[in-house]
């Protein structure tokens, strides 16, 4: 099949994704706008991709509100307010910090749910392991579910596909939770 000519496929970034996740994408942004909901990502470990994916499928920008990608710990910090404290005590790689990422781009959008991936996509430093990623899903009001993934040495490509699936899973139960009749 030919991106340029299938409509409802991601042009941008098919065919390195398999159909599930572009699906999986496009259901959650049509979704969001039929239930007039934004998301945002904070996004550390994928660079940028699942924003990337997000604004890919065409009709339904108004649902995805903005993306942070905080790759250093400063960024984190800057744009998401996450204490330097609690990435020093917990590491940037934590439970703690993804929920706190969460919370901050939540605090730091105008989106009803936002999305937060911080994780050791390739090889880890000397202690930690590698393939550990950590999700938090955080929607306007409080609610925030935590989740983390052990891919392994699976190499970053895989590790990052593997993510997309998880955030986007993530956030369809969100948005199912804070759905408005």
């Amino acid at each position: 099949m030919n991106a340029q000519s299938d409509g409802n496929r991601a042009e941008t970034l098919y065919p390195a994704l398999p159909a599930a996740i572009e699906k999986a994408a496009e259901t959650l942004l049509h979704t969001c706008c039929a239930q007039e909901l934004r998301i945002a990502t904070a996004e550390s470990c994928t660079g940028g991709l699942l924003a990337s994916l997000l604004t890919d499928v065409e009709g339904a920008s108004h649902a995805f509100e903005r993306g942070f990608v905080v790759y250093s710990k400063e960024s984190k910090c800057e744009l998401l307010g996450v204490a330097r404290a609690r990435i020093d005590a917990c590491g940037a790689v934590s439970r703690e910090v993804a929920i706190a990422m969460a919370t901050g781009a939540i605090n730091q959008s105008h989106a009803d749910i936002a999305l937060a991936v911080t994780g050791y996509a390739g090889s880890a430093p000397p202690g930690q392991e590698a393939g550990l990623v950590h999700f938090a899903c955080a929607s306007k009001g409080g609610a925030v579910e935590h989740r983390e993934a052990h891919f392994g040495n699976i190499g970053r490509g895989p590790v990052r596909i593997g993510t997309l699936g998880i955030a986007l899973e993530m956030m369809m139960d969100a948005v199912h939770a804070v759905a408005r009749p």
